[in-house]
């Protein structure tokens, strides 16, 4: 997977691209992402019109539909300003999937500026704006979900940099990290039977250390694994990196 290279951000604003499955599922996560970016000095617009980055199409392999929705996302994200998600999938669609897309059509020069300007919430916390540690601190012991999406990138590494600095917050080790969770989006849908078993070794490898919580970053990975600890009556907290961050904030001064 290649993934173009992006110029340093020139200043602090940024537009947010909240995702769908924040809107409609993990509103927290889109809460705690503008706290944590607004700790950070950034000045942030979330265009009303931003709808979906286009995977759900991409993935079902209806790209006509899939270049639709880019477009109007191109519409929604004009301008030169950093492009920020909370989640590894959409960027990793924004950067990657929509160059597939595009390859071979006249609009591939907006979709490449595009690509280039859009990050993942830590990989643009880390790599930037420059910050290696995180203040506060976060009493617990968290594994850390490795997203497919964010291989080829430095999101995972960005994020486990982040946490390891948190006081008081122990990263366990989480075993074949490299595995998928099974979910794949239409892949859950059209072979039920594999996602399933896939998604239960994964639930196994980030439960078996018995953590405070688990983490991804990703919602999608989160919603589907942690669907399967719900129905499993495995009551392990499930967290997106950034509420975590955030509630280290909250926490500095308790001690």
């Amino acid at each position: 997977m290649s993934f173009p290279a992006r110029p340093k951000p020139g200043d602090r604003r940024l537009q947010l691209m909240i995702t769908c499955l924040c809107d409609a599922f993990y509103d927290e996560a889109a809460r705690a992402t503008v706290e944590v970016l607004e700790h950070l000095g950034c000045e942030i617009e979330a265009p009303p019109a931003q709808t979906c980055c286009g995977q759900p199409a991409f993935n079902a392999g209806d790209w006509p539909s899939s270049r639709r929705v880019v477009r109007h996302c191109l519409d929604a994200f004009a301008g030169e300003a950093p492009v920020v998600v909370p989640s590894g999938s959409c960027a990793a669609m924004a950067r990657h999937g929509a160059l597939l897309e595009f390859e071979k059509e006249p609009d591939l020069g907006a979709v490449e500026a595009f690509a280039k300007r859009t990050w993942e919430l830590c990989d643009y916390i880390v790599n930037g704006l420059g910050v290696r540690e995180w203040p506060g601190r976060y009493p617990a012991k968290v594994a850390l979900h490795r997203s497919c999406h964010t291989r080829g990138t430095d999101c995972y590494e960005s994020a486990v940099m982040l946490l390891s600095s948190i006081e008081g917050l122990e990263l366990v080790q989480v075993g074949e990290q490299e595995q998928c969770c099974g979910f794949g989006g239409t892949f859950s849908v059209s072979f039920p039977n594999i996602s399933r078993a896939m998604g239960q070794l994964k639930v196994d490898h980030l439960t078996a250390e018995r953590p405070d919580c688990v983490a991804a970053l990703d919602m999608a990975c989160m919603m589907h694994f942690g669907g399967m600890m719900e129905k499993n009556g495995d009551p392990t907290p499930r967290r997106h990196i950034a509420e975590i961050l955030r509630d280290a904030l909250r926490n500095k001064g308790d001690h």
